[in-house]
């Protein structure tokens, strides 16, 4: 009877490792660019909701990730990207990296944030966006007004009393200028940046620097992130949150590397509205429709977005860097 227990027990053993071997053999490598006190959390859930499937984070910042995959385009490691820039997923797409590939739910999301192009390949988890951060207080000992446009920003009145992130080295910066070019037309665009850099103190290597100055006091005007001014007015600084028509904004996104089924399972699970209850508490404007949050001062991005070609702002951003850096990067703070 003992040695039939003994038995028994072996086998439970056997097969407890047996099927721990049989999870671990689904690990899936995963492409990121998310902040990395947020990889824990969401492996964790998307762990919890698929127990024979498990991550492999490798993650890096989003113009290191965007290369790596192109470098690995002719042998992949990843089998999926998730968190990346949509202007570096439109970019892996066209150059063959990521596979066209429907994930399930896809009619919840908001289209806005996905790829807008035939075959579709990359699919919106959040959207950051810009914002012109005004410090009230300066404002009013200066008298300088409240902008209301753009067109605005390029009064003699705010000249020395405007930052924005150089783009160069700036996600936040690149998709401004984006925008910019996107609203206006490539010539006029290029001809507003040069009158609004006749009123530029300085350019920053920090997309949320601009603002944090201006809540400082340090300029009165910062072209910045909309969330960091919320965050930055909410704990009392003296700050205007000011949206005009055609601000920049970029979304987070997830795409399909490799074909197999436990790497589907993974931006399957991405899209869900599970995985969107988890991006709003550190986003404000979620791919669900319906996930929401309310984040106090928080504007109203969505009434202000530009039309954005993400697929232009992948392929021709070592021009446009370019083209910037050689007209205005004579302004920029210098690099710590």
């Amino acid at each position: 009877m003992m040695k039939n227990r003994a038995m028994k027990g072996s086998l439970v053993t056997l097969l407890s490792l047996m099927t721990s071997q049989a999870f671990a053999a689904q690990e899936v490598t995963v492409y990121t660019a998310f902040e990395t006190d947020l990889l824990a959390k969401y492996k964790t859930a998307f762990e919890r909701a698929n127990p024979d499937v498990s991550i492999k984070w490798v993650r890096d910042s989003t113009g290191i990730m965007t290369a790596k995959l192109l470098a690995e385009k002719n042998n992949p490691r990843a089998e999926v990207v998730w968190g990346l820039a949509g202007s570096s997923m439109a970019l892996l797409k066209e150059e063959g990296v990521l596979i066209p590939y429907t994930p399930a739910g896809v009619e919840d999301l908001r289209p806005t944030l996905n790829d807008p192009l035939a075959n579709p390949a990359w699919f919106g988890n959040e959207a950051v966006f810009n914002a012109i951060c005004f410090n009230e207080a300066v404002a009013k000992q200066r008298n300088l007004p409240t902008p209301t446009s753009w067109d605005d920003l390029t009064n003699p009145i705010y000249r020395g009393h405007i930052a924005m992130p150089n783009p160069a080295s700036s996600g936040t910066g690149y998709m401004q200028v984006s925008a910019w070019l996107n609203t206006f037309g490539e010539a006029q665009g290029w001809q507003y940046m040069a009158e609004l850099d006749k009123n530029m103190a300085h350019y920053t290597h920090s997309g949320s620097k601009p603002c944090v100055q201006a809540a400082m006091g340090e300029v009165a005007i910062g072209i910045s992130m909309a969330v960091r001014g919320a965050k930055l007015k909410t704990q009392g600084a003296p700050l205007a949150i000011i949206t005009p028509k055609g601000i920049g904004w970029e979304s987070e996104a997830v795409g399909l590397v490799k074909a197999s089924d436990a790497a589907k399972r993974v931006v399957d699970w991405s899209v869900s509205q599970a995985a969107n209850e988890l991006y709003v508490e550190s986003y404000p404007v979620v791919a669900h429709k319906a996930v929401s949050s309310s984040v106090s001062h928080y504007p109203n991005v969505e009434a202000a977005m530009a039309t954005m070609d993400f697929a232009n702002m992948g392929t021709e951003r070592a021009s446009i860097l370019a083209t910037w850096s050689a007209k205005f990067d004579g302004k920029s703070e210098p690099q710590s």
